[in-house]
């Protein structure tokens, strides 16, 4: 009996300090340092230098690169300045078609019948009439691969009622996709002078979107709609039985163009998409999409002085991505946070449970990085919502990483959930009311040694 008195005596002694230790681990985010493979202990490695832009000698108006599932930009070359996108615009319109299709609105295989909007587009067209009868397929093909004005009106009119309808949809996507700058006055890209004088819109303005607002345009087609090449890589497209000839894709840089003699001089290992863009004031315009390695990345050039220079112009953008970055697992999943091996639990047989990440994190990083340097945020849910029973892989927490590449003004960042290893079981009702003991007289002895 004497030696059970002392052991919990001793136990009343040690549970508090052990309590206190854990809750400062709570309350205190921890910003640590970590390498991809040995986190803690790996020494930093000399960062790997980037190329400038200057160095690319690009000669466009403005130019952009980024990684789609990450949204990290990569080069920027005035890349917030609004400018007339020309056919580049068509993009948004490929997106909403998409869309309509997918939830059921409208259907692949719906016949469109020609209004009177769309019989009188000039410019890129296919010369539909006035009542012609055509499916949403063909239609798309015809907006996707020839850039026919006349097929994106037919489309823009049928998913909204009426063009202007429809742009009011685009602005309104613009908004919720986060393009800063974007503003349409039609669902083609033609400049106001060049629509059907009924058709115009009433305010005097044009259609503007920067390098930015294309490339994340861009971004939402290829994440949401992956399916997207099968449009947008087929290198001909016959309409109608009766056409002489079939109409060629604007985009040169298709990779299946690497074995026609016009086009293989600028076909681009990997590139499957986007949409080519050309007006008077636009000048030529691209916005370019390639994958190589397991990447994807996305380019927009505008402002180019030739269709030919154009393409130049996107090799030099999406080479210096390809040749300059990758993409790394820099965090694997179900890791342990050096000082956040564990969390209490109030009521639990232990007071404490080990907890992981749910998710690895992956970021940009230049080629050749062996250990990214990667700052790490630990949040822990307040300690009065941890109160055992908890189940195995409950979340607890969250983890925020943060990467920074020299030279390169927006860090990446990731956050990820905090979660148990394993259950946390709830003790029964004696040791817990041991443990209230130990507690109570721990403190009070705490208390009386302060006194002295």
């Amino acid at each position: 009996m004497k030696t059970a008195t002392v052991a919990l005596f001793l136990n009343m002694l040690v549970s508090p300090a052990s309590s206190a230790v854990l809750a400062n681990a709570v309350q205190t985010p921890a910003a640590t340092e970590t390498g991809a493979e040995n986190a803690g202990t790996t020494a930093p490695a000399a960062p790997v230098k980037i190329p400038s832009v200057e160095s690319l000698g690009l000669n466009v108006k403005s130019a952009v690169l980024i990684e789609p599932t990450t949204g990290e930009v990569l080069m920027s070359l005035n890349a917030d300045v609004a400018m007339p996108p020309a056919s580049m615009t068509k993009m948004m319109t490929e997106y909403l078609v998409t869309e309509a299709v997918n939830n059921g609105q409208i259907s692949w295989d719906q016949t469109v019948i020609v209004q009177e909007n769309a019989a009188k587009q000039i410019g890129s067209r296919i010369f539909l009439a006035q009542g012609d009868e055509h499916t949403v397929r063909e239609l798309y093909i015809a907006m996707a691969v020839g850039s026919a004005n006349d097929a994106t009106v037919a489309l823009a009119e049928l998913v909204s009622g009426s063009e202007e309808q429809f742009v009011a949809l685009m602005n309104e996507t613009a908004q919720k996709m986060g393009m800063k700058t974007a503003y349409f006055i039609n669902s083609t890209g033609l400049d106001r002078a060049d629509m059907p004088a009924k058709f115009r819109p009433e305010v005097d303005r044009e259609t503007v979107m920067s390098a930015m607002d294309a490339a994340i345009l861009a971004q939402h087609i290829v994440t949401e709609h992956p399916d997207f090449s099968e449009f947008t890589t087929i290198q001909s497209y016959k309409f109608r039985e009766r056409d002489e000839k079939p109409m060629i894709n604007y985009n040169w840089m298709l990779e299946a163009n690497k074995d026609i003699a016009n086009f293989k001089a600028y076909a681009y290992p990997g590139l499957d998409g986007l949409k080519t863009g050309h007006t008077t004031n636009a000048g030529n315009c691209f916005t370019g999409t390639a994958v190589r390695d397991g990447m994807r990345l996305i380019s927009v050039v505008m402002g180019a002085d030739s269709e030919a220079h154009r393409f130049t112009e996107t090799k030099k953008v999406l080479d210096f991505g390809f040749n300059n970055f990758e993409i790394k697992q820099v965090v694997a999943p179900k890791a342990v946070i050096e000082g956040n091996e564990t969390v209490p639990v109030e009521k639990g047989k232990n007071k404490d449970v080990p907890v992981v990440t749910d998710a690895g994190v992956t970021f940009i990083v230049p080629k050749g990085t062996v250990s990214p340097q990667i700052q790490t945020a630990v949040t822990v849910n307040d300690a009065s919502t941890l109160v055992a029973p908890i189940a195995n892989g409950s979340q607890v927490g969250k983890v925020s990483y943060t990467y920074q590449i020299e030279g390169m003004a927006q860090a990446q960042e990731q956050t990820v959930n905090l979660i148990t290893a394993e259950e946390a079981e709830k003790a029964g009702w004696f040791k817990l009311l041991m443990r209230a003991i130990g507690d109570f007289f721990g403190d009070l002895f705490t208390g009386i040694k302060n006194l002295f």
